[in-house]
């Protein structure tokens, strides 16, 4: 990579390193684990349980279930699990997450979320410490290594090696329940009036069960994809409200050099753009580099006609950065995941450090006792991302099953 790169304090970075020194969060908030999981004690139940999505959250809830030997069936809207987990083995030599993909946390984490002593030590992991990062204010490359190498040390966080979140959740969770699963069902309503719960699906379909819990995102449960009967109460809508779940794209690049610094972020005034080498730290020839998009700017990518009018720009750009070069060394491959258009997303991630806790208080609150809720904004040891959805959907599970006298 030839980049020069002038002096600058890159006002992102410098962001990012205020909040997180202000809020304990991801690796800064492992004192916040629970000592004991779901996964250290054994339940018994005579309850029927429905688990509504099966990404992060609502794989991690199955997994208690059917280790517990609970009667449960875990509904999906589309026609595979993971949510927004998901990787490509065929766009490259190295598998590439297509949703989350940064692990935000201390190896240990993955011990406590497959349950299993000595996961982390035998999963090969990068440390994400960069050996170059830059930032872009529209004129000017201005090197951010420094303060690249500042966040790592006080925030150290980590990448799959040779792997995915996608693989993690399908090997701990995903081919242990997914004989339970019934996909393209989508959930169109929850009526808890009665002395069962009744989901209905978007055929027409209603399902009864006793406990059902919910694990659909934000922007799903934002939407009012869902109807609920009684109403959800103002207290809940206001909290489900509250949550920033922005919308946001993933495209990837595939290019015959690497002239770009490993990490690029991009100061755009509608919203967020960054770059990073996806290939960082990997076993493989390929050089690929990845974009994220968020907010405006990503409703401004996603209204192009197409996705290579989407990559077009997106060359141009990083042209006037590096001269040229991104035109000359592009392959011609790209992919594009527009999380934030998909129905049964509607945005990106949450930033756990942004909900207040009062928030995650009136999202985790059961209607009823009955219907339970799930997912990365209802994570109360702000563990951030996939780490949150999958302890929020495991310790749920327990309480489900504590509820009912397991």
């Amino acid at each position: 990579m030839n980049a020069t790169f002038a002096p600058h304090a890159p006002t992102l970075l410098l962001a990012l390193t205020t909040l997180t020194g202000c809020f304990p969060w991801g690796s800064r908030a492992q004192h916040r684990l629970p000592t004991e999981t779901a996964f250290d004690r054994s339940y018994t139940s005579d309850q029927r349980m429905i688990i509504i999505g099966a990404g992060a959250a609502g794989l991690a809830a199955a997994r208690i279930f059917e280790d517990n030997g609970v009667e449960y069936t875990l509904v999906e809207a589309t026609d595979r699990y993971g949510g927004r987990l998901q990787a490509s083995t065929e766009f490259a030599d190295f598998p590439i997450d297509l949703g989350a993909e940064w692990i935000h946390n201390q190896p240990q984490i993955l011990d406590v979320l497959s349950g299993i002593d000595g996961t982390a030590a035998n999963t090969p992991l990068i440390p994400y410490h960069v050996d170059e990062a830059a930032t872009w204010d529209g004129t000017t490359l201005h090197d951010a290594t420094d303060k690249a190498d500042w966040m790592f040390n006080f925030f150290p966080e980590y990448k799959f090696k040779d792997s995915t979140w996608y693989d993690f959740a399908d090997a701990h969770y995903g081919q242990r329940v997914a004989h339970r699963i019934r996909y393209a069902s989508p959930v169109t309503a929850i009526d808890y009036a009665g002395s069962e719960v009744r989901v209905t699906l978007r055929d027409g379909e209603v399902l009864a069960a006793d406990q059902v819990l919910v694990t659909v995102s934000i922007g799903v449960l934002r939407a009012g994809a869902i109807d609920f009967n009684p109403d959800l109460s103002a207290k809940k809508q206001a909290a489900i409200g509250a949550v920033d779940f922005p919308t946001g794209l993933k495209v990837f690049l595939k290019f015959n050099s690497d002239f770009y610094p490993d990490l690029l972020e991009y100061e755009v005034a509608d919203g967020q753009m960054g770059f990073w080498d996806a290939a960082f730290g990997k076993d493989t020839d390929d050089h690929v580099l990845g974009a994220l998009i968020l907010g405006e700017a990503a409703a401004r990518f996603s209204a192009m006609p197409s996705e290579e009018a989407m990559v077009t720009a997106l060359l141009a750009d990083l042209d006037q950065m590096f001269d040229g070069q991104a035109s000359k060394a592009y392959s011609g491959d790209h992919l594009v995941v527009d999380w934030g258009n998909a129905p049964y997303v509607r945005g990106t991630w949450v930033e756990g450090f942004r909900v207040k806790k009062r928030t995650v208080k009136a999202l985790n609150e059961p209607l009823d006792g009955r219907v339970f809720f799930a997912g990365e904004a209802c994570d109360e040891y702000h563990q951030m991302g996939v780490p949150g959805a999958m302890l929020s959907g495991i310790q749920t599970a327990g309480r489900m099953l504590e509820a009912d006298g397991g």
